[in-house]
């Protein structure tokens, strides 16, 4: 909102000057005093004139300028009292004297009665610097009382600010605060008639520099950060290659809140379509917030971790939450009908740990039977699988499938280690992230006892896919990472569900049908969710991935 501060008492001064003729000695001191800044001279001077008996219309003037001599001696108080008995008088003056008794009564600490006074002004001007005070002495009180009065001030447009001023500096919203917030937000665009382009705006919070890492020169061109970045701009340049009107706007996280919630301030992002990262759970549990507050789409591109989002109406996992994966897990254990007993090795990480823990609950409520429940490191993975008969001479052993949840290769190579030199059979279900690994031919193996679990799993063998990495591959004389792939192909899962044919409520789309084939993956499920449920399981046949039926 645009300020239009307090120019007030040069003008009062002049235009009340003019309208009194002739005026007291002692009363043009008491002018010259506060055209002087000279407040506490000024003050006794002018409270000699405020007897209307005595002074009549005078007096009126002589309040006035005794209130603002006042307010400039940081007196409020006195400034109530001076304007009170006058404000309602009928003389020339009256908005004036209305809008400088609200000016009083707010640094007064006396806020309903500012507020109720200022829609008794008539003056448009006037109205516009009350607009502006309003704003200028609302913007630091609290969230509650600014909600709490919303319905009676809310044709104040500086109230109107000043909450959204208000809340928009909070890193939580209650779900009144998000109700007040989106009235405002629907108001302030039915002012600029916004309407929307037909250009797709996405924009992209990663954390490219750090502490450690202050300069973008200093990204390996296999960080995380950049492979993901790099999938992500060339998903945008193939849909303007193809005529899709479409804009990307990167920003730089830092890994620092305070610097993020500057950056959520910038109009680009309030006016785009879509947010794309950040990644850290701290980053992302802030724009999460901003997002729910501006109504704007936020997907976290890599992340499992979003059940909370589930609670939410804008915030959305690309890849299936943890929760959806434990669900892919059960329901692919039920239709193959290995056994009942099933062993789940689990790594450190947050997402493992969770997972397990799922797993151990749900398996036990569809009448599995969990023999062994162990955390696995590097140093002990080929332990845990010895320990349930996967060792040579052993015919019996005491379980019917394995799941291993880990994406550590340091893990992952013992137990295909161990697999491959004794040939094991037994059912074992991996992370899909374990089909990268390149210590790992499953060809070779002599019984494909590998199965990989969905996670956005990527099709690597289909014709897009051929292309995709042929293309890439004559742009950046490399072939793409997996997390690359993943940051392009949810490139076309956003525009696949926002487009100007479709329109821009991702909400509404991802809810129009249950699944939606990938072009890079093998596709989505987000009918009524807000993280992809299409988690199946995965066997390689002779040397080609294909779904479990």
């Amino acid at each position: 909102m645009k300020k239009i501060l307090l120019a007030v008492p040069v003008f009062f001064i002049l235009s009340f000057s003019i309208a009194q003729i002739p005026t007291p000695d002692a009363y043009r001191k008491a002018q010259s005093e506060l055209a002087s800044k000279n407040y506490w001279e000024a003050i006794p001077l002018f409270k000699q004139f405020t007897d209307p008996k005595e002074y009549g219309n005078l007096a009126n003037y002589a309040a006035f300028h005794l209130a603002e001599a006042s307010l400039g001696a940081n007196q409020p108080a006195q400034a109530v009292a001076a304007l009170e008995p006058v404000v309602t008088a009928n003389w020339a003056k009256s908005d004036q004297a209305k809008y400088l008794l609200a000016i009083a009564y707010f640094k007064n600490q006396q806020n309903i009665e500012a507020l109720r006074l200022i829609k008794k002004i008539k003056d448009g001007s006037i109205m516009e610097m009350a607009f502006n005070a309003t704003y200028e002495n609302l913007e630091q009180v609290s969230a509650s009382f600014m909600i709490a009065n919303l319905s009676e001030f809310k044709d104040n447009r500086g109230y109107g600010e000043a909450l959204k001023r208000v809340l928009e500096k909070q890193s939580v919203l209650s779900a009144t605060e998000r109700a007040a917030y989106y009235e405002l937000q629907g108001k302030a665009n039915e002012r600029k008639n916004v309407v929307k382009d037909q250009v797709l705006d996405i924009v992209v919070i990663l954390p490219f520099t750090n502490s450690s890492r202050t300069n973008l020169s200093g990204i390996a061109q296999n960080d995380f950060v950049f492979e993901l970045y790099q999938g992500l701009k060339y998903g945008v340049e193939e849909l303007k290659r193809k005529g899709t009107g479409v804009n990307m706007l990167t920003f730089d996280s830092k890994r620092d809140e305070a610097h993020l919630q500057a950056l959520l301030a910038d109009p680009a992002i309030a006016s785009a379509d879509i947010i794309i990262g950040p990644i850290y759970p701290d980053e992302a549990d802030v724009v999460s917030n901003f997002a729910e507050t501006a109504r704007i789409p936020f997907v976290h591109p890599l992340s499992n971790l979003g059940d909370r989002f589930e609670e939410l109406d804008y915030s959305y996992l690309f890849r299936p939450s943890v929760s959806s994966i434990a669900n892919g897990i059960v329901d692919g254990l039920k239709k193959q009908n290995w056994g009942e007993r099933v062993a789940i090795g689990y790594s450190g990480s947050a997402r493992d740990e969770m997972l397990a823990k799922m797993l151990q609950d749900r398996l036990g409520r569809e009448g599995f039977q969990l023999v062994e429940f162990e955390q696995i490191n590097p140093r002990n993975t080929s332990e845990f699988l010895q320990g349930l008969g996967i060792r040579s001479g052993v015919e019996n052993m005491s379980v019917d499938q394995i799941v291993l949840l880990s994406d550590d290769p340091a893990i992952a190579q013992p137990a295909f280690s161990l697999m491959e030199s004794i040939t094991a059979s037994i059912p074992t279900l991996v992370m899909d992230s374990w089909l990268g690994f390149n210590f790992a031919n499953y060809e070779m193996l002599e019984f494909p006892n590998f199965y990989f679990i969905g996670n956005n799993t990527l099709n690597f063998y289909d014709e897009p896919m051929q292309q995709f990495r042929n293309r890439f591959f004559d742009k950046y004389q490399s072939l793409p990472s997996m997390n690359t792939v993943l940051g392009a192909e949810m490139i076309n899962w956003v525009a696949s569900n926002m487009s100007d044919t479709k329109g821009f409520d991702l909400r509404r789309n991802l809810d129009q049908k249950a699944f939606q084939v990938g072009e890079l993956t093998w596709g989505f499920n987000f009918q009524g969710t807000h993280s992809n449920q299409y988690v199946p399981l995965f066997t390689l046949e002779a040397g080609e991935l294909k779904p479990l039926d």
